[in-house]
């Protein structure tokens, strides 16, 4: 079983989401105003757009900023993003694929290019890393929703492929184009999730030393930083030695 990307745990555990908060809300609000120019502004009307609000709610962003998210998609003057996938090397040959919602494609494929630099990687690519993931959907609960067998027997019913139970709460994934269904089959069991969306999910992982990890982190929290850059992934794991030293 798949559970969480190990340095998201460990990017939780330091507290970054509470440090970028504000950054996080800009993202949220982006994803918000392209899902909404994409379709009706009614997000019971528009999938990709109920998603986008639930995951925004998901992180306590207030109201107002996603009632403001979708009046400005409804403007003549909004800006237009495109939806644009990086792939690249990192620190120890380990895969990483970058999602970005841009205004400006050679900005952002510029500072993306430099952070893999910088960082003893390098961008390759489109397709050059992502033949080694699967594009899977990824639904989230937290714990207290109820027990492993709980979720699980709710998963199966729903049409999931696998499910992962740990401190953090439950993540559950499903196949790319069945994500709208399970979720919805398993709100009717679980109550609405804290997340739902689509992720780049490693086949294989590579295990790192703490060297290596560090720079991977360093790695991804300046992908991050990007106000274009909207997801990364990678495929390195890191031992639970490594990763205690990391989380202190």
């Amino acid at each position: 079983m798949a559970g969480h990307s190990q340095f998201k745990n460990i990017m939780h555990r330091k507290g970054k989401q509470d440090s970028i908060r504000s950054k996080m809300f800009s993202k949220l609000a982006r994803e918000i105003t392209v899902a909404a120019k994409t379709g009706l502004p009614d997000p019971t009307m528009n999938a990709a757009l109920r998603l986008a609000i639930q995951n925004a709610k998901a992180q306590s962003m207030p109201k107002d900023n996603i009632d403001r998210a979708i009046k400005k998609a409804a403007g003549s003057d909004g800006e237009n993003y495109d939806s644009v996938r990086y792939e690249g090397y990192g620190p120890g040959g380990t895969a990483v694929i970058v999602e970005a919602l841009t205004d400006n494609r050679n900005r952002t494929a510029s500072n993306v290019r430099s952070t893999f630099t910088k960082a003893g990687g390098v961008l390759g690519e489109t397709g050059s890393v992502s033949f080694s993931f699967d594009h899977v959907g990824e639904i989230t609960y937290k714990a207290s929703v109820g027990d492993a067998d709980k979720v699980m027997e709710a998963a199966i019913e729903a049409g999931a492929d696998d499910v992962t139970t740990d401190e953090d709460g439950h993540t559950i994934i499903c196949a790319f184009e069945s994500l709208g269904e399970v979720s919805k089959a398993l709100e009717a069991t679980l109550g609405e999730a804290q997340t739902v969306k689509v992720i780049w999910r490693p086949q294989n992982t590579i295990e790192v030393d703490e060297e290596k990890a560090q720079s991977l982190l360093k790695l991804i929290d300046n992908l991050e930083d990007d106000d274009d850059v909207q997801s990364v992934y990678s495929n390195f794991e890191v031992s639970e030695e490594v990763m205690a030293k990391l989380s202190a």
